[in-house]
């Protein structure tokens, strides 16, 4: 009788992730990351921003392409809508951070995924952002994402990697906890 192990490749290197983790265990300096990202005001509520450049490993790095990126508003709203509104980006940042994540814990427990897809609804209360009531938070009031994951695994082992995502999701951190945040002017 022979033992067949089978091949689980939901595309993610766990094996250059687990280095890297190591490798920063000793050198924790290195971890010290800085994203960033440019914009600039192209009229009305339109901004183009561009994300291209980071600081990580102790050194500046790039992508490999610099990747474009315009916000703007819906016409209800006398804009010209020649992007998705900035807090629908927010919702994109969560999806990607947390589906990546699920990919990687699943290739890591050895778990062969079909398929993963989720629709991200926040709800907002615009009173708070036009000034009608001071009181009402500018921000989401929640967030839902909701999950359709096709996998070889039960239902406990797909809850288990889900959950497992979200604990270290550095948007669902972002987007759950207050972050510190500086806005300086400077003249050009």
């Amino acid at each position: 009788m022979s033992t067949q192990e089978a091949f689980i490749d939901n595309g993610v290197n766990v094996g250059a992730l687990l280095g890297a983790r190591e490798a920063l265990t000793t050198a924790p300096e290195a971890a010290q990351f800085r994203w960033r990202a440019t914009s600039e005001w192209a009229g009305g509520t339109h901004t183009r921003s561009v994300v291209d450049k980071f600081f990580g490993l102790g050194q500046d790095q790039q992508h490999r392409q610099a990747f474009l990126y315009d916000t703007d508003h819906p016409e209800i709203f006398a804009s010209e809508d020649k992007g998705s509104t900035p807090v629908e980006f927010v919702l994109v940042g969560l999806a990607g951070c947390l589906t990546a994540g699920i990919a990687a814990v699943a290739q890591n427990r050895g778990i062969q995924l079909r398929s993963v897809s989720a629709t991200l609804e926040a709800d907002m209360d615009l009173q708070g952002i036009l000034g009608i009531d001071s009181d009402v938070r500018n921000g989401f009031s929640s967030v839902k994402v909701d999950y359709r994951i096709d996998a070889e695994a039960s239902r406990e082992e797909i809850a288990a990697i889900v959950a497992q995502s979200q604990k270290r999701s550095a948007v669902f951190d972002i987007i759950s906890n207050p972050t510190d945040v500086h806005v300086t002017v400077s003249k050009r």
